[in-house]
């Protein structure tokens, strides 16, 4: 029976039937090095409250059930086990329950995921349940309202690390385990938090620790025990100092700003693979993707994205952890917040001053794609399911909600927003608080009426475009200006933002000489007379990025910001301008040869490393899904050519060194114009001194040499043998997958479509060669378009919705092109989605919600192609 998707509606009834005191859980994991082994024994007793005669359940997703017993009296698994759900007959006032089954090892990053380093055999392990699986590791009621005190128990491996979210209490010999020479780790109870933050770790790994100190002004003190975990052949990259600096830098900040201690009683951070997500926000054991270490070498960009993902996942220690949304509609309440405060605590507790900057440059840019789908939603979404939960960690629940709290801190102003989320916290401390406890706080700090403000910010989807309507006399000064509103989704929204008006200064830079602080109501206009005689040749909307819109930038500062981007003195203001333009180029309002030019004219020139990162990747997209056919190679030649000129002539060991070796293997997957000198580079015959060719960087431009082979080449093959041969690391499997996948031949896609259809690739080796499979001449992949859209109801079926959405979105055949004078609509792409949206409107909503997301990307791409030059 599938019951896997949990509603609304079922968490509701069963929320107000029971109350749940405490739970006991012991995995016994001791025989998870043996991969003959797919399962592991789970036993759980779970005590709670119940209106007396109740029927409810537990979720159990499990491979066997061995017994359940209720209040001492055991049933039989066969009566009560259906499907996820283990059924719990004839409740009293107070309840204990005891479940004993065999959860599965996981490859899909959900559940009890394990790992084997192929580096060097080692076996590791760790758990990731948002939003409802921890019920594949341990019997539960997985939803997020229904908080308790949790109690693990561990039996693992002699010699292995083991944590969990409680302090480890004690660790002795278990002769009871699967497997002799076992330890048994047992942790202390947990103060009441929800399932899905519950979390496991075991496994070989490096651990190093440490210690955060806070003197209050009470005179009081606290200590927090601080630990690092990653695998043991990424040690040596375990950049344990700056962690534990950035660590206790938010720790500080954090306890200052809420005005409440840090509430759980350790701070530890593991590094692990093949990670679903950037990180969790596990109370006492947060988990990241291992990606955040650097074998390769970092940019300022990557450890700045670093340390804003280390803030996000800290704040929710008190957003999410100690105070949780009651069920998924209010997933913004955390993570909104959370994607706030990375950048926030970024810029006022480390170095990264600049957090905003990549907050505006590329977060923001997830939201705007998110909220222009027909699939859009308002930040406090409507999310009947578990499957639409899954499928709501998305650019609007996180970013498009960060930047409407940044226009509300704009709003109600700085102080009352702190004093608000303190008292949310003092109010609702290790409880649930939703929607209307947050705006009952906010209105109390701030005195204003929140309720028209939330309405229209919170309960609307879509983006507004922002412009200028400008009146210009022959000498350009102003003569008139209005800013203008046009809606998204047909919603007018208020907007408290800064107008900044820009000229020429010394060096030829252009430089701010003015700002206009503007209050505009949900209407379409207001006029600007502080504008009204200004010649400056560049205005831009939204100065310092203080609300949510898409700003279109009127006819002369458009044309200054292709023509001068680069001098514009201000940092934000540029990334503001990329921005502009590349939400023009989308909307086929600017060429997208206009944009590759302005990448080529001043991308080079941009002194921050990830903006510069950010345009080189849009310049890739424009340059491969919105040009047309016939300018795309011509296009692509051009950026190549000049990626690889700055490449050789940039200084040894910078941030632009690095960044442009990215961009050149990412382009060079299209086009074999520098093979042999890259081949040179990869073979040691060229060198770049400085450049850490390390093996994410080899492979990518192995995949590339691999992907513009003409057909079989024996010695590329050869190469690409010594290649793995020599590198047994994750990186290095990855990179192998991808790279065999991307050979031109029918064979190599063959072989590819066989792995990624079968059902042994784990999650990052499916996305690996997904992305191989996806390279090479549109005619190799022609034929598997029809099994394609064949196959979606039985992947959707068989899979993971994690397994089956990398399956979904990254087969779709989206690299499509438009004949010139054809109609977008009627493409036959567009045209097959759409049959099978038709012929399968039963389908289950997440995965029609992907096709329909699908359809209209490829949609938006070939309106740009056709009002492209060609």
């Amino acid at each position: 029976m599938r019951n896997e998707n949990l509603s609304r509606r079922e968490a509701a009834d069963r929320s107000a039937l029971i109350a749940v005191e405490d739970y006991e859980v012991l995995l016994d994991l001791s025989a998870a090095p043996d991969p003959a082994v797919g399962t592991f024994p789970t036993t759980t007793t779970v005590r709670f409250r119940a209106e007396e005669g109740a029927q409810s359940f537990l979720d159990l997703v499990a491979a066997t059930v061995e017994s359940v017993v209720v209040n001492g009296t055991e049933l039989n698994p066969d009566d009560v086990v259906e499907g996820a759900r283990v059924r719990l007959p004839s409740l009293a006032a107070h309840n204990e329950v005891t479940v004993v089954a065999r959860g599965r090892y996981s490859r899909s990053g959900e559940g009890l995921h394990r790992f084997t380093d192929p580096a060097d055999g080692a076996v590791y392990l760790y758990t990731q349940y948002e939003p409802a699986d921890a019920r594949r590791v341990f019997a539960c009621f997985d939803q997020p309202d229904l908080k308790a005190s949790f109690r693990f128990a561990v039996v693992a491996p002699h010699g292995w690390e083991v944590s969990s979210n409680g302090v480890r209490m004690a660790a002795a010999p278990e002769p009871a385990a699967e497997r002799a020479g076992a330890v048994r780790h047992a942790f202390s109870a947990t103060e009441r938090i929800s399932t899905y933050i519950t979390a496991v770790l075991a496994g070989p790994y490096a651990r190093v620790t440490g210690e955060w100190r806070h003197a209050f002004e009470d005179g009081s003190r606290m200590s927090v025990p601080l630990a690092l975990y990653c695998r043991a052949s990424l040690a040596e990259h375990l950049d344990a100092r700056e962690l534990f600096d950035l660590t206790r830098q938010g720790l500080t900040f954090f306890t200052e700003l809420f005005g409440r201690p840090y509430p759980f009683g350790k701070y530890e951070q593991a590094f692990v693979p093949e990670y679903n997500l950037g990180a969790m926000e596990n109370p006492g054991l947060v988990t990241f993707t291992e990606e955040y270490l650097f074998p390769d070498g970092a940019t300022r960009a990557q450890l700045q994205g670093r340390a804003n993902t280390l803030m996000h996942e800290m704040s929710h220690m008190w957003f999410g952890d100690l105070v949780t949304m009651p069920w998924w509609d209010d997933l913004w309440l955390k993570e909104s917040f959370a994607e706030f405060m990375g950048a926030h605590a970024s810029v006022r507790a480390t170095d990264f001053e600049e957090a905003w900057i990549a907050f505006a440059d590329r977060r923001k840019a997830w939201a705007y794609r998110q909220d222009q789908l027909p699939t859009t939603h308002p930040v406090v979404a409507d999310v009947p399911d578990l499957e639409a939960a899954k499928q709501n960690f998305d650019g609007i629940t996180y970013a498009k909600g960060a930047a409407v709290l940044k226009q509300l801190v704009a709003f109600v102003g700085y102080g009352p927003f702190v004093a608000a989320c303190r008292e949310l916290f003092r109010r609702h401390a290790w409880g649930c608080a939703g929607l209307e406890d947050f705006l009952a706080v906010l209105a109390e700090a701030s005195g204003r009426d929140v309720r028209g403000w939330a309405d229209a910010w919170l309960g609307t989807a879509g983006v507004a475009t922002l412009s200028l309507d400008l009146a210009r006399d022959d000498d350009g000064a102003v003569g008139f200006a209005a800013l203008l509103q046009e809606p998204g989704s047909g919603v007018l929204r208020p907007h408290r933002l800064l107008l900044g008006s820009y000229e020429r200064g010394p060096g030829d830079l252009l430089v701010r000489t003015g700002t206009v602080e503007v209050d505009l109501p949900a209407a379409a206009s207001v006029e600007i007379p502080e504008l009204v005689g200004s010649t400056a040749p560049l205005m831009l909307v939204n100065e310092e990025d203080l609300t949510y819109a898409k700003v279109r930038l009127d006819p002369v500062s458009l044309a200054t910001a292709l023509s001068s981007l680069s001098s514009v003195e201000d940092g934000m203001a540029r990334a503001q301008l990329w921005s502009a333009l590349w939400n023009a180029a989308r909307d086929a309002e600017l060429d997208p040869s206009d944009f590759v030019g302005a990448v080529l004219d001043h991308g080079f020139d941009e002194p921050l490393a990830g903006v510069f990162a950010t345009a080189g990747d849009r310049a890739v997209e424009a340059v491969e899904r919105l040009a047309p056919r016939a300018a795309r190679a011509r296009l692509r030649g051009r950026l190549l050519d000049a990626v690889v000129r700055e490449l050789r002539a940039a200084d040894p060991g910078g941030d632009r060194q690095l960044a442009l070796a990215r961009l050149a293997a990412r382009l060079a997957r299209r086009d074999g114009g520098h093979a042999a000198w890259l081949r040179d580079l990869l073979e040691g015959r060229a060198a770049l001194p400085g450049l850490p060719l390390g093996p994410e960087l080899r492979w990518a431009l192995w995949t590339a040499l691999a992907a513009t082979a003409a057909g079989e080449d024996p010695a590329l093959t050869a190469a690409l043998e010594r290649e793995q041969a020599a590198d047994r690391t994750r990186t290095g499997r990855l990179g192998a997958a991808r790279t065999r996948a991307a050979v031109p031949t029918p064979q190599a896609k063959a072989a590819a479509w066989a792995a990624i259809t079968g059902e042994e690739l784990s999650n990052d080796l499916l996305t690996a060669t997904i992305t191989g499979f996806r390279l090479g001449p549109p005619e190799l992949l022609e034929p598997y378009r029809e099994r394609y859209f064949a196959m979606l109801e039985e992947v959707w079926a068989q899979r993971s919705i994690g397994m089956a959405t990398r399956l979904v979105e990254g087969l779709y055949p989206s690299d499509a092109d438009l004949e010139p004078g054809h109609d977008s609509a009627r493409h036959p792409v567009v045209a097959r989605t759409e049959l099978w949206l038709t012929n399968h409107a039963g389908a289950p909503a997440a995965l029609r919600r992907i096709l329909v997301e699908e359809r209209d990307h490829l949609l938006r791409a070939l309106r740009a192609q056709a009002s492209a030059r060609g």
